[in-house]
C-alpha cells in the first residue's frame, strides 16, 4: 500500500472540497470573473479540476472523457459538483494507495495508442489542481473576495497533524 502518494491525494481531495465551499457563497458575477493568463471563469475551472480529476482516474484506467465533465458540458451545480469531485478524488486516493509499483498504461487517442507509466497520470492530476485552484485563488483576490487557506499547513490542522508530543 502506497501511505504517503495517497495521502497526497487526500490533501488534493481537502484542497478540492475547501475552494469549492469557498466558492459556493459567490454572486454569478463573481463566478463568472476572469483574470488575463487564467484557464476561465471562476465557475468554468471549478468545473475543469473536476472534469479533469474524472479524467485521470479514467486514464489511469486507460480510458478517457467518459465522465459526466466532459469538455464542454454545462454547468451541474455545486452540489452534483461537489459529489463528482468527491468520488474521483476517492478513486484517485485509491488508485494512488495501489500503486506499490508503476505499470504502464495503454491510451487511445485520436487512432492511436500512447503508453504512459500510471504515475504519469497521477502526477498530472497533482499538478492540474495546484495549478487551477491558484488561478481560482488569484481570481478572488483580484475581485477583492476571500479564498481560503489551502496551503499544507491548513491541512496538517484540518487532519489533525501536528500535535505537541
Amino acid at each position: 500500500m502506497n501511505t504517503p502518494l495517497a495521502e497526497m491525494f487526500r490533501y488534493n481531495k481537502w484542497a478540492n472540497l475547501q475552494l469549492l465551499d469557498a466558492c459556493r457563497a459567490l454572486s454569478d458575477e463573481d463566478l463568472d470573473a476572469t483574470l488575463p493568463g487564467t484557464f476561465g471563469s471562476i465557475r468554468q475551472t471549478l468545473r475543469h479540476i473536476a472534469g479533469g480529476q474524472e479524467d485521470f482516474v479514467f486514464r489511469t484506467h486507460g480510458r478517457q472523457h467518459e465522465g459526466e465533465l466532459r469538455p464542454g458540458t454545462s454547468w451541474p451545480g455545486f452540489d452534483r459538483l461537489t459529489e463528482i469531485l468527491a468520488r474521483a478524488s476517492d478513486d484517485l486516493i485509491a488508485i494512488a494507495e495501489s500503486l506499490d509499483e508503476d505499470r504502464e498504461i495503454d491510451l487511445p487517442f485520436q487512432g492511436k495508442i500512447y503508453r504512459f507509466p500510471a504515475s504519469f497520470f497521477l502526477t498530472h492530476a497533482l499538478a492540474h489542481g495546484v495549478e487551477h485552484r491558484t488561478q481560482i485563488t488569484l481570481m478572488l483576490a483580484q475581485g477583492g473576495l476571500v479564498s481560503p487557506d489551502l496551503d499544507g499547513w491548513a491541512y496538517a490542522n484540518a487532519a489533525g497533524y501536528g500535535t505537541e508530543v
